[in-house]
Order: C-alpha cells, then structure tokens, then sequence
C-alpha cells in the first residue's frame, strides 16, 4: 500500500497555499474583460514592472500566452517565426501557431544548453521582396528556461545578440519565459535584464512560482492592447481574474526567494541518482529546478518501466524520450522526499533487474 506521494512529474502539480487560499477568498474584484478588476490591475502592473515593460495581460495557460504573442508580432498569415527544434512552442503547443495563425514555423537547431547558433539564426532568416516562393521572417522566439534541454538557463549576453539580430533585420523578438525567475535566480541576474531584448515575454505563474493557474505576457502598451483583443478571440478573457491574481501576488511574494533552494534539491537529487547502478546524470547540466536522468540500456530497464515501478512507491515521474527520465523539484518537495524518492528509485531499479534476471 502507498503510503506516501511525492509528485515529481511537473512544478505545475504544486497545491495552493493557506495564504493563497485566503487571498483568493477575500480578493476584491470586478470585471476584467471591462478592465476594472482591482487586484488584476495591482498584479499586472507589478508584473510589468518586474519584467521591464510598459504593460501586462493575464491569460489562462502559457500555451496561449505564446500563441497570442506569436500572432500579435505576425499578424499577416504566412509570416514565419524562427524558433527551436526542441521548443516548447514548436512541440507541445498543438501546433497552434500554424493551425490558428497560419504562421509559419521555421526550425534552427538547439544546442543542449538551450541556445540556437547566432549564424544559423541569421542564415534562417527570410526577406522574399519580389520573390513568390517564401514565407517571410517576422519573429524570433527563444525559450528560457529550457525546459526540453534540462531546464538550462539562457544569458542575457546571448539574449541581447539575438535581439541585436532582430533589430537588424526588422524582426521582433518573443520568449518563452515559462520559467524566466528560476533563470533569473540561477544566474543572479534581475529577471528585467534577462529580457531587456525582447519585445514580448510570457511568464507561467503555475510552474516555479507555484500559483495555482495562469500566464502573464509582457511588453508594450501597443502590443498588449492587440493581445487583448486575441485573447478575447481565443475565449481567454475571464471576468473576475482577481481570484487568480490574488493567489499569484502571495507566490510573486511568497516563492521567489525559494527557487534558489529548489535548484539546490535538484542538484542533490542528481548527484544521489549518479550514485545508483545503471542510471546516469550529467550533473554539470542541471541548472535550475529540472533534473533529467538516463537509464542505461537493458533488456529489461527503461524509462517506461522504471516510471510504472515507481508508482507503486508513490513517486510519480515522467519520461523524456526514448532513454531518460525527467524530474523537476518545486518548494513542497522537502530534502526528506528527496531522500525517500532516491531510496525508492534505487529499490525499483534492482526489483526491474532481479525479476528480469529471474525470468
């Protein structure tokens, strides 16, 4: 019998707190869609005002967040946005952009830290004046953290060639900032400056931050009055957000200072999966709050089996990919689940093989 459960197959899987709670409970509200809910107004002016630009708009999930960015910046159907192969844009959104948009997405090559090479950014870039056969280049998107390469970090350094690359080129620049603040507090950087190039950010409130629903995009006055007419368009506008709102104010104020030891359980939990036979971890990738581990080849180890195994101990993990194993660390996992978790890991691992060998 499970007696316990640690969940480690998102950050979004995260419970609301009591301070949370009770925020959502007396929040005071109105009608967003009208424009007058008060503690939607507070939130999003201070979300603004941390990422850098002039404006903010609250939207239901970071999938749609991303979408109404992509369309706001390529509003003539068949522009093309050049974005990674390994992006959560490009992989786990539906495949929205094209779908709704009809814009066209145009892949460059991650490296595993998540970057794309500068070079190969530019040489993807399309200006057909006069030419019938191409979709033209409107959009650069970048992801950061990178959560298909590890939850790797993106510096401001590369973030500012890139933006220097779209400016050169009339392009506008959009990134993926599902986890922008474990970024900014693994690389000791204020979250404005990790996005200082950019023309449009999204932000997950309900990965590292831990509310327990919604996005927030970020940038101009111009942009975001065109995203809230895309919103509206989606059936993303909601009435009174305040009750959302109020719960992402207490994790804005709450869990920020919280990231960094998350970061430092994942790293824990990396070194202890190094130390258990045919499991592997580069521990030097794990940057922030995602670990991903391999599982060395056998007939009767893999990722699929280990993860139903380790159900039966109550720990609850998501595969990624054909040989690894994707862990990710949020603020109510405890250094003790840690430790169970690793236990149990082990335990399964040698249960997989001794009924395989004896089979």
């Amino acid at each position: 019998m499970v007696t316990r459960t640690i969940d480690l197959r998102s950050d979004t899987v995260t419970k609301p707190t009591e301070a949370m709670r009770t925020a959502m409970a007396t929040a005071e509200v109105d009608d967003d869609v009208l424009g007058s809910d008060p503690t939607a107004q507070v939130f999003l002016t201070e979300m603004a005002k941390l990422m850098g630009k002039d404006a903010a708009l609250f939207v239901p999930s970071g999938t749609m967040g991303n979408l109404i960015s992509v369309l706001v910046h390529c509003e003539v159907r068949g522009s093309e946005v050049i974005l990674g192969d390994n992006s959560h844009i490009h992989i786990y959104e539906n495949g929205g952009i094209s779908t709704i948009g009809g814009v066209h997405p145009k892949t460059v090559k991650n490296n595993p830290d998540g970057t794309m090479d500068i070079d190969q950014i530019v040489a993807a870039i399309r200006h057909p004046e006069g030419e019938l056969y191409y979709p033209t280049t409107r959009l650069i998107c970048l992801e950061n953290t990178h959560a298909n390469c590890g939850g790797r970090c993106i510096s401001a350094e590369y973030t500012d060639k890139v933006g220097e690359v779209a400016k050169q080129h009339g392009l506008k620049l959009h990134i993926d900032g599902a986890r922008i603040f474990n970024a900014a507090v693994a690389l000791g950087v204020p979250v404005h400056r990790l996005v200082q190039a950019a023309d449009s950010v999204s932000v997950c409130l309900s990965k590292g931050l831990g509310a327990p629903i919604g996005s927030v995009i970020v940038g101009s006055k111009i942009f975001i009055t065109k995203a809230k007419r895309l919103r509206k368009t989606l059936g993303g506008g909601m009435r009174q957000i305040g009750v959302l709102c109020a719960a992402a104010c207490v994790a804005l104020r709450d869990n920020v200072s919280k990231l960094e030891d998350d970061h430092r359980k994942a790293k824990f939990f990396a070194e202890g999966l190094n130390q258990i036979k045919h499991l592997s971890v580069d521990s030097s990738s794990v940057e922030t709050n995602m670990v991903f581990f391999t599982v060395m080849e056998s007939s009767h180890l893999s990722p699929e089996r280990l993860c139903q195994a380790l159900e039966n101990y109550g720990i609850l993990a998501l595969t990624a990919g054909s040989r690894s194993v994707r862990l990710v660390l949020h603020y109510q996992i405890s250094d003790s689940d840690v430790q169970y978790a690793l236990t149990c890991i082990k335990q399964a691992v040698e249960q997989i093989l001794t009924n395989g060998a004896t089979k």
